[in-house]
């Protein structure tokens, strides 16, 4: 995908796949909602989350967005992420409301109640450091 075909991927779908590494050395594969924003994903969990421990050990996770059922009509990015935890209450009631803001229309009752569990939560700045995308839909059946 070119750079506006990603952008305007990453504005329509609303999961991703987040894969950390787990304490046992095997990949820990959750969804996550997320808010793309200049390049970098961003998203919330609690801070007690095994995503989170395990970002607090290796700040590193692997992302993938995909579309389509049909072979033809797959597409897709992974991204190779260097991740930073916001711990600041404030702050990640930020992250929260820009979620409420993508997700909940933008209901002051929604961010409200986000605002609330921000003490419990940490914000992900997902950073791309390697993007690898696909889109089958441009093979016009040569495969």
């Amino acid at each position: 995908m070119s750079e506006q075909e990603l952008r305007a991927f990453l504005d329509e779908q609303r999961v991703m796949q987040v894969a950390t590494l787990g304490p046992r050395g095997v990949p820990h594969l959750v969804p996550l909602w997320f808010v793309p924003a200049s390049g970098e994903l961003s998203g919330w969990t609690y801070a007690k989350s095994q995503k989170a421990k395990n970002l607090e050990r290796v700040p590193r996770a692997t992302v993938g967005i995909e579309d389509g059922v049909e072979y033809q009509e797959l597409r897709g990015v992974m991204m190779e992420c260097d991740v930073e935890l916001e711990r600041e209450t404030a702050r990640v009631a930020e992250f929260g409301e820009a979620l409420v803001d993508r997700y909940g229309g933008g209901s002051e009752e929604m961010k409200e109640a986000f605002r609330q569990q921000a003490a419990k939560r940490v914000g992900l700045r997902f950073k791309p450091a390697r993007v690898v995308s696909w889109d089958h839909r441009k093979l016009a059946g040569g495969y």
